[in-house]
């Protein structure tokens, strides 16, 4: 008997064992038509496995939600433009952009060997591995690109922005994926790491608008994804725009009014009274 996960992989069923996960978890493992939810489920060499299929399936979970924003957000096109993941990871941002057309990837990650072997192979995407994009600079990838997507863990976005505006072209676009559990204070999240508040959530996304806006970037929209964190957080895109002439970083009194504008427009924070809910969970 063999795990599970490893009979995915064994049988070419899934890339790696942590594609595996994803698959089962999501509940799409099935043996003799009855779902398989746990990865270390035993599994006989005469178990019939099957995959269902779901349409498209993009090499992390992170693709969904690039494609979600995409989608809440369709002024947003990749067709063409020369493109930054920063924070690429396994690659499921990366994925999205090549699939919507993009003429080049530049994939940075602060780790080594995440990024999916296809995408690695892929000529079209440029990889950077143990790049801290905290500090980056366009000269490091060989200059400003058109497009900058963020997934980033464990490092608030306020403290990379002027990093990701500047490797972005004037007339560029930014789409940051906010995780609010590293952008609110540890004394805001319950002891699974879990921001619960409804007003917490929203002063997480309100910091990074803030910031983009002190940067001298404009505010387009904000979404809620399409999909939680694997924890349970709620997470949400924020659209940004590198002015055509040049960033020009606004002073303290120019940003409470535009900020308050954007989260206003969203919709998604209306009532800032409620302070927990059930939200967060999955």
């Amino acid at each position: 008997m063999a795990r599970l996960d490893q009979e995915l992989v064994g049988r070419g069923l899934a890339r790696s064992r942590s594609h595996a996960a994803q698959l089962i978890s999501a509940g799409r493992v099935l043996r003799a038509g009855a779902v398989l939810l746990k990865a270390s489920a035993p599994v006989a060499d005469s178990d019939v496995l099957e995959v269902e299929d779901r349409g498209e399936d993009y090499v992390s979970r992170a693709g969904t939600k690039l494609d979600g924003a995409l989608a809440a957000f369709p002024a947003i096109d990749p067709t063409g433009r020369r493109c930054l993941d920063a924070g690429a990871s396994t690659g499921g941002f990366t994925d999205v952009l090549l699939r919507r057309g993009a003429r080049e990837v530049v994939a940075v990650d602060v780790g080594h060997g995440q990024l999916v072997q296809q995408l690695r192979d892929d000529p079209r995407v440029q990889v950077h591995e143990g790049m801290n994009v905290r500090h980056l600079v366009p000269e490091q990838i060989d200059g400003r690109v058109d497009l900058t997507v963020a997934d980033l863990s464990f490092i608030s976005l306020t403290l990379v922005l002027p990093a990701l505006a500047g490797a972005t072209r004037a007339g560029g676009e930014l789409l940051l994926m906010v995780k609010p559990q590293f952008e609110v204070g540890r004394s805001r999240l319950n002891r699974l790491g879990v921001v619960t508040s409804h007003e917490a959530r929203r002063d997480a996304v309100a910091g990074v608008v803030r910031s983009a806006l002190g940067t001298g970037l404009d505010v387009s929209g904000i979404a809620r994804s399409s999909l939680p964190g694997q924890d349970g957080n709620l997470e949400y895109f924020v659209w940004t725009k590198v002015p055509p002439a040049r960033l020009m970083p606004r002073i303290e009194g120019e940003l409470d009014r535009p900020m308050e504008h954007a989260l206003e427009q969203s919709g998604l924070f209306a009532d800032s009274r409620r302070t927990t809910d059930n939200d967060g969970a999955r």
